[in-house]
């Protein structure tokens, strides 16, 4: 797991890099399926930081992925969006309701593949 450089927004990646630590904000199911609301979590695109909390927080949070929007400080993103540490991240579930199909997200992330990643 990445660990945080002390006193600062950096964390150290495993090759050994440098990584920005930006807010990561987690609203309704993704919420209770990470078990929290807010984290900071190492990246330097969208995709990199969904990616470590999908490690971190496990398949289920993953799944819950699937349906979500993503935004990087109020704005809509993809997983190539390059992330800061002064950037906040928001992992949005739809507010209505409604089943979802599990596979790829309308952002690229592919919630199967790191399902099955995480086995």
């Amino acid at each position: 797991m990445d660990t945080l450089a002390e006193g600062s927004n950096l964390a150290l990646g495993r090759n050994g890099t440098m990584l920005n630590v930006a807010i990561l904000r987690l609203f309704a199911s993704a919420r209770e399926a990470a078990g929290t609301g807010r984290d900071d979590i190492p990246g330097a695109t969208v995709g990199e930081l969904l990616t470590i909390a999908g490690e971190r927080y496990g398949p289920t949070f993953v799944q819950v992925l699937g349906s979500c929007k993503v935004w990087v400080n109020g704005e809509a993103a993809s997983t190539d969006t390059a992330i800061t540490a002064a950037d906040e991240v928001a992992v949005l579930p739809p507010v209505s309701g409604g089943a979802f199909e599990s596979g790829t997200l309308e952002i690229g992330v592919d919630a199967d593949q790191i399902v099955e990643d995480l086995r």
